[in-house]
């Protein structure tokens, strides 16, 4: 076992860190959410991750999105990001998709991986990411994060309220303002999830976690699934 994760595995065994190597990750978005989501998973072993992402690096996304240097400015962001993230751990596997993420292309990308994670900021995708999510009975962890604060929560197909079920109608505000720290914080606990999702540990599946940065207080809710939920309730097939 590599000597780089000497610290870690005596929290997750060797076992634990195997389970990490053999995952494949799902990444929607290599932005503020998305930075320190794939670089402490590619930190911590997982074997493959795969990061989309359409957009290129502009000045105003350089106080949070820390994937990116300033010196790539107008470079997609899914190429600088395969760039970062194979520097960080050369043992990870990137696979980088620059291009939209829409009903048809979310199947490829997303195929065959162990868990979606949700760094996206609009829920159109989200939804999108939401259904894949359901068809392909792979779990989605989702997060966002605006101003000071942020959300996330575990999606496992079949079990726990998806994310219509919790967010049924919910509009994306255009140019939210934010604060890089809180995409970090956010961030970090999306990737804590994430590994311990992986590596079969408690997680916040049937829960909303809720992170104020403001207070830096968290609080956390059960969130129950709806019959009428057009992706995974009563209703869906009708």
């Amino acid at each position: 076992m590599s000597e780089r994760y000497a610290r870690q595995i005596p929290l997750i065994g060797e076992d634990g860190q195997r389970r990490l190597a053999e995952s494949t990750v799902f990444i929607a978005g290599a932005g503020g959410l998305g930075s320190p989501v794939s670089m402490y998973l590619a930190e911590a072993g997982v074997g493959e991750i795969r990061i989309a992402d359409l957009d290129v690096i502009e000045e105003s996304n350089l106080n949070r999105q820390i994937l990116h240097p300033a010196s790539r400015l107008g470079m997609l962001k899914a190429e600088s990001a395969a760039q970062t993230l194979s520097a960080l751990n050369p043992e990870c596997r990137v696979v980088s998709f620059a291009e939209k993420i829409d009903a048809d292309s979310v199947f490829r990308m997303a195929e065959g991986a162990d868990l979606i994670v949700d760094c996206m900021d609009n829920f159109e995708t989200r939804y999108i990411l939401n259904e894949a999510s359901k068809k392909l009975n792979i779990p989605l962890l989702h997060g966002a994060v605006t101003g000071f604060s942020g959300q996330i929560t575990l999606i496992i197909p079949n079990e726990t309220p998806c994310l219509s079920c919790i967010f049924p109608r919910a509009e994306t505000t255009s140019s939210a303002p934010i604060i890089g720290a809180s995409a970090g914080v956010v961030g970090s606990m999306q990737a804590l999830e994430a590994v311990r999702f992986l590596i079969g540990k408690p997680t916040l599946a049937g829960k909303l976690l809720l992170y104020d940065g403001t207070s830096n207080s968290v609080d956390i809710f059960s969130v129950k699934k709806s019959p009428r939920c057009i992706v995974c309730g009563e209703t869906e097939n009708l």
